[in-house]
């Protein structure tokens, strides 16, 4: 996933790559999705400032905030492979 700003309050689309990632989920399994603006150790840190990450200094609260009214919808997409 790219990062670039969006409009607070604006519905903004992210498509995520998740690579070559297959998991077999079975009657009964749940999924948990956590929206956060960075994971940091494993990615770079993300000021949420706009700044270059290498040589930012200040750090601003990310707030994520998902829609799910009529007007704006959110949906996850997850491919499904019948099983062999």
């Amino acid at each position: 996933m790219t990062s670039r700003a969006v409009t607070p309050g604006e519905a903004a689309e992210h498509v995520v790559d998740l690579w070559s990632t297959s998991i077999v989920f079975r009657a009964g399994h749940r999924i948990q999705v956590q929206v956060t603006s960075s994971n940091f150790p494993r990615w770079d840190r993300n000021l949420n400032t706009g700044e270059p990450e290498d040589t930012a200094t200040t750090g601003r609260v990310g707030r994520q905030q998902v829609f799910h009214d009529p007007a704006r919808p959110s949906r996850i997409v997850l491919p499904v492979v019948p099983p062999a």
